[in-house]
């Protein structure tokens, strides 16, 4: 970043920070909102665009080589008139990235011709069109499509730190995706008598990127394939250079008939087991010096001083209702060796054993006692860390989240599930486009502790809020000679990451791989 945008970011700051000092205010005559005599008028030469930080996007999907490996390896289109299959996959996920939420939003791109001109293209594909291409693909297209996608996510990995690739961490599950439609192909019931589709999500925690996403029908139980696409990420994750692997799942994942085959790999493992009758029979007759109580870390810790717990209404509308209500006492843990039926080895197993009160009302009503079981084959680890770790599972619960709210990745809007899978596979990408741009951050030189710390914040960032601060930048568009110029005509807390982060895609070509 040269010193002349170093100079304009610090103006920018202290003004706003000048504008946000804490002023001893008297009582004010009027609203501080009092602006009137407001007017529009159109510009005739200077042309803005609201969604500036899609520049950033577009030179990281180029700079990546995603853009010539999906033209490269997806093959949709005989002749290209007059787009190619790239073109087709990034305006679905720039539409997303610039806050559209559904197909029929891409008319506003369509029709932005500032919108057009910042990605050097004459048209986009309209929602039509759009729709088509998602009904083009087979499930071998789907799958190219993914496969792409990763060769190109491993070239971003191997330009991280050496810390990056100490362990992979891999979650799976499934999600339902509701839909209202009535003539979607493949769409069922589940068993909570839900209409839609059922995708299997496998995602690296360490970054949050979904690695494979598979749709299917909504009466599919949620771990069915779920070996395939571990062994998929596996394979992934270590070829891309990772020292280690750690596979996590719920219940329905545990995968028995594979754990042998994982551990002959020398591939990690804590999954979540049925508390099966065997099993509680087994903790039980552990007895109880056996079991360690479970100190759970706080999720927080206060920076200054601790504020007064407010009333907790929800509680006190249980008691007065005399509603049933189970209230955790403590939580205690232990382990034993265990061998499922399908494995031909034993394996650990950590229990954590509630202490639970049943009450009613103001009353207590009885004692429970309920049991959880993960099964692992990581021996150096207390039972304690590996609960923890279990629990870090939940990431992936907000990547769903996030996929399902913040990028609209899991809307199903066409009419089939092989449709609706590829559309789902190209709204996520929206999602890792995100997650690339982070992992592009430098953490180098005298600020790398800060700037590690900000790499980190980006890659956690909910994607609303990375796009109110990464996109949803208002910009200039100047063609000059041979450059296209996005000028900056705002500034925000997040302009000097996103400067920084495009300083480093631009050098991305050149930068060395690690082998």
């Amino acid at each position: 970043m040269n010193g002349n945008i170093r100079k304009k970011l610090a103006r920018g700051k202290r003004k706003n920070q000048d504008r946000l000092r804490d002023i001893e205010w008297e009582d004010q005559p009027r609203p501080m909102f009092s602006a009137s005599n407001i007017k529009y008028d159109l510009a005739h030469k200077t042309r803005g665009l609201a969604c500036g930080g899609i520049g950033a996007m577009h030179t990281l999907a180029r700079q990546s080589g995603l853009i010539d490996a999906i033209d490269r390896r997806l093959h949709l289109l005989k002749i290209h008139k007059p787009y190619h299959e790239s073109d087709h996959v990034l305006n679905i996920a720039y539409n997303l990235l610039c806050g559209g939420q559904c197909l029929e939003h891409i008319e506003l791109r369509r029709n932005d011709e500032v919108f057009a001109d910042a990605l050097g293209a004459q048209r986009i594909p309209d929602p039509t069109t759009a729709g088509d291409f998602c009904r083009r693909f087979e499930v071998e297209d789907v799958e190219v499509l993914m496969e792409t996608i990763n060769e190109v996510r491993v070239g971003i990995w191997r330009r991280q730190p050496e810390a990056f690739f100490d362990l992979a961490v891999i979650d799976g599950d499934g999600t339902m995706a509701e839909t209202t439609g009535q003539c979607k192909e493949g769409m069922d019931i589940s068993h909570k008598g839900q209409w839609g589709y059922q995708p299997l999500i496998i995602s690296l925690n360490n970054t949050g990127e979904p690695l494979y996403l598979v749709n299917r029908s909504g009466n599919r139980p949620s771990h069915e394939g779920a070996t395939r696409r571990f062994n998929s990420a596996v394979d992934l994750c270590l070829g891309a250079g990772f020292k280690g692997v750690l596979l996590r799942g719920d219940t329905d994942f545990t995968q028995a008939k594979a754990l042998d085959d994982w551990h002959g790999r020398g591939v990690q493992f804590i999954f979540g087991i049925d508390a099966m009758p065997n099993l509680v029979e087994i903790a039980e007759s552990l007895g109880n010096k056996a079991f360690k109580p479970l100190e759970r870390k706080p999720k927080y810790t206060v920076k200054t001083q601790s504020r007064k717990r407010p009333r907790n209404v929800k509680e006190a509308i249980v008691k007065e209702r005399e509603f049933e209500n189970i209230r955790l006492q403590s939580e205690d843990v232990a382990e034993f060796d265990y061998a499922p039926g399908h494995c031909r080895r034993s394996y650990r197993i950590v229990v954590v054993r509630k202490n639970l009160t049943v009450e009613r009302g103001e009353l207590a009503l009885f004692d429970d006692v309920r049991y959880f079981f993960y099964i692992t084959n990581i021996r150096n680890k207390t039972p304690a860390s590996i609960v923890k770790w279990a629990n870090g599972r939940c990431n992936q619960e907000k990547l769903i989240g996030q996929l399902k709210g913040g990028v609209g990745a899991l809307d199903m809007p066409v009419d089939n599930l092989v449709s609706n899978w590829a559309y789902m596979v190209m709204a996520s990408l929206a999602w890792t486009l995100k997650s690339w741009f982070a992992l592009s951050l430098p953490e180098c030189g005298r600020w790398r502790k800060k700037y590690k710390s900000e790499k980190e914040k980006v890659l956690r960032m909910e994607f609303q809020t990375f796009r109110n601060a990464f996109m949803n930048i208002p910009t200039q568009v100047i063609r000059t000679g041979r450059r296209l110029v996005y000028r900056v005509l705002a500034w925000n807390p997040w302009l000097d990451v996103f400067l920084r982060g495009v300083q480093a895609i631009g050098r991305q070509v050149n930068r060395p791989l690690r082998c």
